[in-house]
């Protein structure tokens, strides 16, 4: 298991390849301008990093204030990226000319899930324990399990659009069949670690909330593209799209997992 400093350092990597690729949302394809957004959001990760040493994200069960702060910003976000998703594409009278607006709503995007993703890596750090790494685990099979069940059964049963003017390819049947996946993986979970009784409506609440959470993250970033016109967010990985396609469900799923988790399984 990567050691949690280098782990921090990878994470800012990834979202500074994901600050890349938001730039051309805001209309901004020029190469010096689209490191200056890199620049900004590496700053911002790199002063919560000073501010919040590794060893002081969790004290005494808690999580620090400042990482806090973040996710529940990033949970305040996801909600109104939600309605602005259900309502596209009146909603992008919003921010159609407004650079600044999809600049900010790119840094709730991306420092929300880095701050949601150090801070489940970190759990009982201080013990050396791994249990933060597996948490990890955990969500990206939640993720993974119901991207990998949206596309089957949407191949196979979809019919009914789930939000077409935003991503024509997704549907309702997909959005069953993802949900339905990632519910098997939550009860594999409680097989193989043992969940007690009393914790499985916590377990359920957080991963229901999560793959939901996923799926608007995935809409999200589709509603972007769609309305700046870009296909892929990048071609950083050949045949895959961009970072931001990769990670999309990611960005949304981390922060309100680990708000889910601090309120339920805590």
């Amino acid at each position: 298991m990567l050691p949690i400093e280098w782990f921090a350092v990878a994470v800012v990597a990834l979202m500074a390849a994901g600050a890349w690729e938001w730039a051309p949302f805001m209309g901004v394809t020029q190469t010096a301008k689209r490191w200056g957004y890199v620049i900004l959001v590496v700053a911002i990760l790199s002063g919560c990093l000073i501010a919040v040493p590794l060893d002081e994200i969790w004290q005494n069960g808690e999580l620090h204030p400042v990482l806090k702060g973040m996710i529940t910003l990033g949970c305040g976000w996801w909600l109104l990226a939600t309605l602005l998703v259900i309502n596209y594409p009146r909603s992008r009278r919003l921010w159609l000319r407004a650079r600044f607006l999809v600049g900010l709503f790119g840094l709730l995007t991306l420092v929300p899930a880095w701050a949601g993703l150090m801070a489940i890596r970190s759990i009982h750090y201080a013990e050396q324990s791994s249990y933060g790494g597996f948490v990890v685990l955990f969500v990206l099979l939640l993720v993974w399990a119901a991207d990998v069940g949206a596309y089957f059964a949407g191949v196979r049963y979809g019919r009914k659009k789930l939000m077409p003017a935003v991503s024509p390819g997704k549907t309702i049947e997909g959005l069953i069949g993802g949900l339905a996946l990632a519910g098997v993986v939550l009860m594999v979970l409680f097989q193989w670690v043992k969940i007690p009784a009393e914790q499985f409506n916590g377990y359920y609440m957080t991963g229901l909330f999560t793959v939901i959470a996923s799926v608007f993250g995935d809409l999200n970033e589709s509603m972007f593209k769609r309305c700046a016109g870009i296909k892929d967010s990048g071609n950083i990985l050949p045949g895959h799209g961009g970072i931001l396609d990769r990670i999309d469900s990611l960005t949304a799923a981390l922060p309100v997992f680990t708000l889910c988790y601090l309120w339920l399984l805590a």
